[in-house]
């Protein structure tokens, strides 16, 4: 209703503001009403598979927090954290920086955001880490601040006076893209109308469309929510920060060889669903980042399982592999998490699922 209100409005819209609405609308998005991650929700994401992904994230911080020379405090900002499964498992592990954690979850759904109420105790007063816009910008961080972790709720980027670590699980694949395709004399943008019968797709010239070899018919996302999204990461980031994406990621003239509902795909109860103008509302639309399109390379780009691998999570599994071997003939309950562990460390690693996702860094 409200896709179509708009249109009424305004003529056929751009594919990124339909895909926003679908997912954002205050009463009627994906993430507004229902729609989560989880083996009760429609996907699943690495951490919630268990917490051995949140558990190698700590080892992470622990890594970046000693080579910054341990600060205090240590804000770690995670954008995109839904109910707020990475940031339980990361605590949970108990990193070293605990003392100096503090733990900002940001997110744009009120209904997520609700959730992390329920499952952290959170702090208020943010002013002793977090700039606050009533207090301005030149107020820094007391060098006083009590011990951690602190965690930290609201549904945008926070501004910081110090550097910090900017952390987006599956976030840039559900931010809104645009839509180009190649036609026989140049590029045209892809716009949803609406008819009687439903919404349709329009397609309006572009004067200047991207530089990518393309066939005709070949399409392309447009990412300018990504690429202003790792912007403000990055500043937010500051001096000797880093930004930390983790994602389905390509480059747009790999796209352009493919169908373009390979890489824009929506998922539903863990399956995957129904076109993408169908059902708004009711199901996940995500899109491949094509990283050439971000405004900056990655200082460090790779594999999932390489990222794993290179803070840890080896030894961790190798450590439950070793616990469920002398703990299987009693079959206590620590000889079972150590055998859930392992069986994490696989699908976490596994290179025809999650273990293909790209681990995007950006050192600031």
């Amino acid at each position: 209703a409200a896709v179509r209100a708009a249109i009424a409005r305004r003529g056929p819209l751009p594919f990124e503001e339909v895909v926003d609405l679908a997912l954002y609308h205050p009463e009627g998005g994906f993430y507004a009403v229902a729609g989560h991650a989880g083996r009760d929700g429609d996907f699943l994401t690495s951490p919630e598979v268990g917490p051995l992904f949140g558990a190698v994230v700590a080892r992470a911080l622990d890594a970046w927090w000693r080579a910054a020379g341990e600060p205090h405090p240590f804000v770690v900002v995670e954008a995109g954290a839904g109910p707020g499964s990475l940031a339980r498992s990361v605590l949970a592990a108990r990193p070293a920086c605990s003392g100096s954690l503090r733990y900002v979850l940001v997110e744009r759904s009120a209904a997520q955001r609700a959730r992390h109420a329920e499952r952290f105790s959170l702090e208020s007063a943010v002013a002793a880490f977090v700039a606050d816009p009533e207090v301005g910008d030149d107020d820094d961080p007391s060098p006083s601040s009590p011990d951690g972790p602190i965690v930290i709720s609201r549904p945008d980027l926070p501004r910081l006076s110090g550097p910090a670590v900017v952390l987006a699980n599956e976030l840039l694949d559900n931010l809104p893209f645009g839509l180009l395709e190649r036609r026989a004399d140049g590029w045209a943008e892809v716009r949803v109308d609406a008819t009687p019968a439903g919404l349709v797709e329009r397609l309006v010239p572009l004067p200047a469309g991207p530089a990518v070899d393309a066939p005709v018919g070949g399409r392309v996302p447009r990412q300018r929510a990504a690429a202003d999204w790792l912007r403000d990461a990055r500043a937010l980031a500051g001096r000797g920060g880093r930004v930390v994406a983790v994602d389905y990621a390509s480059t747009t003239e790999e796209m352009a060889t493919r169908p373009w509902t390979e890489w824009v795909r929506t998922y539903r109860r863990h399956a995957r669903g129904a076109g993408v103008l169908e059902a708004l509302g009711e199901q996940d639309i995500t899109c491949e980042v094509a990283v050439d399109q971000l405004g900056v390379a990655p200082t460090a780009d790779r594999s999932q399982a390489d990222w794993l691998s290179a803070h840890g999570i080896g030894e961790l599994v190798d450590a439950a592999r070793q616990a469920w071997r002398d703990g299987a003939a009693v079959g206590d309950l620590a000889a079972i998490r150590a055998r859930s562990t392992v069986s994490e460390g696989e699908a976490l690693r596994d290179p025809s699922g999650l273990g293909a996702f790209r681990v995007l860094e950006w050192e600031t």
